[in-house]
């Protein structure tokens, strides 16, 4: 399914064109802060089964649209579907987030993982079917992947662990295995994001969420060339070249320079430094996306309202700036402040689109 249009509010200003307000969506806008999120999720049993269920992963996937009047659409998934798919046996456990019951941690077991079959994966295509088909151009959908290195902490780690120290030590000790499961990680996201383009998603993202626990070196060894590998690939295939890409590595605000020489189309921005910084080091070179502190929903309409306000003026004049959050939003955000953040950004943002 391609039939991309591309006169959309968020697509035009990923190509800095003139937009009439900055658009607006919110990382896990499909999640655990709306009651019909909760009642879907208990229809479906458990995450897992919502997220292989493609009707029910594309009707929570609609839910936040039907509230609220968003500019995209983010399927709604989980970045460690490749690794399931990979045979690592995911749970998810009550206090404890992911989990896997087959770690990799030796050569023996990184050496058997292969790129997925996509028919592993088809859960996924087939709700970005049913969603471009519900949304009826209405907005883009985005699709997603985790970036390897983030992927890769998980899987060698076996859960959600402060510091990774695990693959951390492998990245001391055995750097060679590492490049290893890092490079077929990559080749994995790669072939996911291709067939998520090919089912529909008119732009795609990649979370380097752990990104930012490497030291710079560091992060120049074993994130960055994967994902530029991944865009790079992406841009020189012919159906997927023409696609946006957000590239977002939370903590990453070392390496804005180096993240938009990767090819990437917009760059996501943490809270950790100032759009108007990010804007004066990266120029014209891609859009940029960010930046609102999550916990600033969890205070008053009017603190909400002044830090929207801050945000948009420390981007400034002109088209290239998408209004999202800093990393996602959390369950316990009530889902009026959201009306409230969406309305602030509709109405104070249009000053600063006036020619």
């Amino acid at each position: 399914m391609q039939n991309m249009q591309t006169d959309h509010r968020l697509l035009k200003t990923i190509r800095h064109e003139p937009v009439d307000r900055t658009p607006i969506w919110i990382m896990r806008q499909a999640g655990r802060y709306l009651p019909e999120y909760r009642a879907t999720r208990a229809k479906a049993g458990s995450f897992i089964n919502l997220c292989k269920t493609p009707e029910l992963a594309c009707e929570v996937t609609l839910q936040p649209l039907i509230r609220y009047p968003l500019d995209a659409a983010i399927i709604f998934s989980d970045i460690l579907t490749i690794p399931d798919a990979m045979g690592l046996g995911l749970s998810m456990q009550e206090g404890q987030g992911p989990v896997f019951a087959h770690p990799v941690r030796d050569d023996r077991t990184i050496a058997r993982l292969t790129v997925p079959d996509p028919a592993q994966l088809n859960y996924v295509y087939a709700a970005i079917r049913l969603v471009r088909q519900e949304l009826a151009g209405k907005v883009p959908l985005i699709g997603f992947c985790g970036s390897p290195w983030t992927l890769a902490a998980y899987m060698v780690e076996g859960k959600s662990q402060p510091g990774f120290p695990i693959i951390q030590k492998m990245r001391q000790d055995q750097p060679a295995l590492l490049h290893q499961l890092l490079k077929v990680l990559a080749q994995a996201v790669t072939a996911h994001l291709l067939e998520q383009i090919r089912a529909g998603a008119e732009v795609v993202m990649l979370f380097d969420t752990w990104g930012g626990m490497l030291a710079g070196e560091d992060y120049m060894l074993c994130s960055l060339p994967y994902l530029q590998q991944i865009i790079t690939d992406l841009k020189t295939h012919a159906e997927t070249a023409a696609v946006p890409v957000i590239l977002f590595t939370k903590g990453g605000h070392g390496w804005l320079e180096e993240i938009a020489m990767t090819g990437c189309d917009m760059v996501g921005v943490d809270w950790e430094i100032s759009l108007a910084a990010a804007r004066a080091r990266i120029g014209q070179r891609t859009a940029l996306q960010g930046n609102l502190h999550p916990a600033c929903l969890l205070t008053t309409p009017a603190t909400i309202r002044a830090e929207v306000a801050q945000v948009l003026a420390s981007y400034g004049q002109g088209s290239g700036h998408v209004f999202n959050l800093g990393h996602g939003i959390t369950p316990d955000v009530p889902p009026d402040h959201v009306t409230v953040l969406v309305e602030a950004v509709h109405e104070l943002s249009q000053p600063y689109h006036q020619c």
